[in-house]
This record gives structure tokens, sequence and C-alpha cells, in this order.
């Protein structure tokens, strides 16, 4: 006979929204036996992988088998949580399941699917306490929130290949990024290579998928291949792309340093929208990690000294109080049991 079907997330560390998803999970008291952790390289390209991106046409996927790699199950990107379809739990039918690939549409399902009158088939004795903010007002500034952090001009993964200002720290940041851009690049080389050959048969949309990722990738690698070269030995177009590359760091500085200081303002304290940890809360703080860490900051680093980190990185123009509700915010997120266990490694 067989067991009642299960969730799978397939999620990465290397992907902000997956530690947002991996906090949700801990803070709704989910059992290790109700959802299976699937881990994918991004470093390896593994979410351009074939079996990764087949997604039918109804977002619909039947799973024959969790350990056959030829299953059915069908995805886009990482995050995204496979779940069985509620009338096909039963252990004497075929389960059909359907993937959910955006970082806010899981967390709502993670929220509303283990409750106190939940009908799930639950097997933690852990709280299921409610992400859902209690008033519509406080819905409407979560909503706000979650979309401010999760908006192109602070992306934590945009800013990443921006974290530049000066010579140094591009050299810096190319040696940290090379390698992975080489390998993804090379990945996709190969896919679109078998598909042009007939080797692996793949629809249209995943070939021009994977030659938009690797038109990309040539973007960037070409961004950071001089980054040894010093500024007098550039040719004048190459400096001219350095140029405007550090302009473009600017920017994306002053973007941030404005959305931190909407931050400081609308966190009511200790967490997004007072005492109550909500949806909200999952978002921004796996935003804010992220942001830390690209300021150079470390799991050690209290309140103040995170603030005063990001206060370095986005520049003096933008004022951050170094006990002000940022710093609050870091603190009470740190003594999270949820926060604690993701972070276990280190920022990330």
């Amino acid at each position: 006979m067989s067991s009642i079907p299960k969730a799978v997330l397939y999620y990465s560390q290397e992907s902000i929204w997956s530690s947002a998803v991996l906090l949700a999970l801990e803070e709704k008291g989910y059992g290790a036996d109700e959802v299976d952790l699937r881990v994918v390289d991004l470093d390896k390209g593994g979410n351009f992988d074939p079996s990764f991106l087949r997604l039918n046409n109804k977002g619909t996927a039947l799973l024959r088998s969790y350990q056959r790699p030829q299953s059915d199950i069908v995805l886009a990107m990482v995050p995204t949580l496979v779940v069985p379809l509620q009338k096909t739990l039963s252990e004497d039918v075929e389960s059909r399941y359907r993937a959910i690939t955006e970082s806010k549409a899981i967390i709502e399902f993670l929220d509303k699917s283990r409750s106190p009158w939940s009908q799930t088939h639950t097997t933690s004795q852990a709280p299921a306490p409610s992400l859902t903010p209690a008033t519509i007002a406080f819905t409407e500034t979560s909503a706000e929130m979650i979309e401010l952090v999760h908006t192109d001009e602070v992306d934590p993964n945009n800013l990443r290949y921006m974290n530049a200002r000066d010579t140094d720290s591009l050299k810096s940041l190319a040696r940290e990024m090379l390698p992975a851009l080489h390998t993804r690049r090379d990945v996709l080389s190969k896919y679109i290579s078998n598909a042009d050959s007939g080797t692996i048969q793949v629809s249209e949309k995943v070939t021009a998928l994977w030659k938009e990722k690797k038109a990309a990738t040539e973007v960037l690698l070409g961004l950071y291949k001089n980054a040894d070269v010093s500024e007098s030995a550039l040719d004048p177009e190459e400096k001219s792309k350095r140029a405007e590359y550090f302009e473009m760091a600017r920017c994306a500085r002053a973007s941030l340093g404005r959305t931190l200081l909407r931050l400081e303002k609308d966190i009511i304290g200790p967490f997004a929208l007072g005492d109550q940890l909500s949806i909200a809360d999952m978002h921004l703080s796996a935003w804010l990690v992220r942001i830390v860490k690209l300021a150079g900051g470390a799991m050690t680093d209290d309140g103040s000294g995170a603030v005063a980190r990001l206060q370095h990185h986005v520049g003096t123009e933008f004022k951050l109080g170094q006990k002000g509700r940022l710093s609050e915010y870091w603190e009470a997120m740190k003594e999270r049991s949820s926060w604690k266990k993701v972070y276990a490694e280190g920022l990330h």
C-alpha cells in the first residue's frame, strides 16, 4: 500500500526567496516528514535542467514516483513547492500535484495549509500560529512591504552583480562571480547544442529561454572579464563600459538606501507589524539578511552592527539610526528559532 503523498520543496541556499519559504516552514511548525526538501544546485545550472523546466499548460503535474529521475514533476524556478491536490490524498488514488512557483504564493499556501482548523494530513504537534495579518489595514501594510522588497531595484540578486564601487572591489567581485558564471554559460551552451542536434527533445520555448539566459550571462561575463585590467590599460569602449557599470552600481545603492529609509519608517517593531510575527516578516527578514551579507555583515553582528554596515554600504546621505527600528528588527529576528536554523551555517 502506498503512503500518503507529501509536498516537495525545491530550493537553494543561494536563492533569497528560498530562505523566506524555509523560515515560513519553521514558523508554521511543519514536521520534517511533511515536506520533502530537495536542493537545486544553481551554480551548476540545475534550474535550467530540462526536467526542471517542464510545466504543462495548466500548471498541474502528475507525479508517478518521487524516486524516478524521469518523473513527471514540472518546475519553473526556485523556490518551487509541488503539492498534492487535496482530492487525491487517499492512499488508493493516484496522486495529482500542482507546482507553486512564486515565493509569495508559496508562503501564503503554507500559512493557510497548517492551522488549528486545517484538514491536511499534518503529523507535527508543534503550534501552527497564523501569519496572516489580523486587520485589513495590516494586510495592506504587509502587502506594501512585501512588494517593496521584491522590486527589481532592490532585488538582492541584481544588487549582488552591482556590488562594487571602485576598481579594487570590482576585482574582488569578479573573482567571486566568474567561476559560477562560466559554469552557467557552459551548461546552457551544452543544453542548446543538445537541443539543436536532437540529443534532447525540448520545446522551442525552453530553447529560447536557454538562449536568453546564455546571452544575459555573456553580458555579465563581459562586465567582469577585464576587472584585473587597470583603468589606463582599457581601450575607450571598455573604459566607457566600466564607468557605466560604476554609475549603475551607484544608482543601485541609492535605491537601496531609499528602501532602507522607507523600512525604517514603516516597520512598527519589534516585527514588521508589531508584536505579532506575520507573512511580511518571512520576506523582509530574508531580504534584510541578504542585504546585510552584501554589505559585509555576519551572523555575529548585533542590530547596531548590522545597521552600521548598511550605513557604510549605502553612504552617509541615507541616515539610518543605529538604534532605530531596523536595528530592533534585526535583534528580534535573530532570536527566532527559525532564523537560527535557516542561517545556522551563516548568512546567505
